[in-house]
């Protein structure tokens, strides 16, 4: 049975490290989508410009280039989402909380629409999405954030629940604080053991890929990390 992934935000902070661990996985083929990125291919890489896919359609056009088979499982991790202000709530515009609901929310809920469809005709499959420890608990600042992470983690059960019928798993990642070069300008070094690393989280989201067949409907907390003791 041939293994492929797919991989969104594949040149972000965190989406560079977990191609990384991906490459050593062993899948068949790699697909990797960023707005970043030009068409093309080496080897069994596949490199896709994604574009807007908040925009339903073009979501449907990214999608073309997977071809689905009984022979295959696919696999998907979405690094997708965004931040925007750190404000109160009465000083969050709504431009800004809608920005955040499309980047955490709508984007995911497109990806997860059409993958559905190719794992339909396929032997099965397994998506996972990145969430955020904030949706579990309120924090000053992040509501409208914590709001549309929320929302994304109840998107991950419903596909989950929906995704019995067609060997599909679904499951999320909810991380508090990523090592990226974005976070550590906005915090600093000091923080460095709190961050958990993307090659970390892409480890853990291979194990989810390895247990596809029976894990599913998961959004896990990923908080306090501390050194391996030696």
């Amino acid at each position: 049975m041939k293994k492929e992934v797919l991989l969104f935000g594949s040149n972000g902070g965190l989406g560079t490290g977990v191609a990384e661990v991906f490459k050593k996985a062993g899948f068949d083929r790699y697909y990797f989508f960023d707005p970043m990125l030009e068409n093309g291919s080496q080897g069994n890489e596949v490199f896709v410009k994604s574009g807007d896919l908040s925009d339903a359609e073009n979501t449907k056009k990214v999608f073309e280039i997977v071809e689905p088979s009984k022979e295959k499982i696919l696999f998907l991790f979405s690094t997708v989402g965004g931040f925007v202000g750190g404000k109160n709530i009465e000083d969050t515009t709504p431009a800004e909380v809608s920005k955040m609901f499309t980047m955490n929310f709508t984007v995911n809920y497109n990806i997860l629409a059409e993958f559905k469809k190719k794992v339909a005709e396929c032997a099965g499959g397994s998506a996972v999405f990145t969430s955020a420890f904030v949706s579990f608990a309120g924090e000053a600042g992040k509501a409208a954030y914590g709001a549309s992470k929320s929302a994304l983690s109840h998107l991950v059960e419903s596909g989950a629940e929906e995704g019995h019928a067609i060997n599909l798993s679904v499951n999320a990642v909810a991380p508090y604080l990523i090592d990226t070069p974005a976070n550590r300008s906005w915090l600093g070094d000091s923080v460095e053991v709190a961050m958990v690393k993307p090659k970390e989280i892409g480890e853990l989201v291979v194990s989810l890929f390895n247990s596809y067949n029976f894990l599913s409907g998961n959004v896990l907390k990923i908080k306090h990390r501390f050194n391996e003791l030696t």
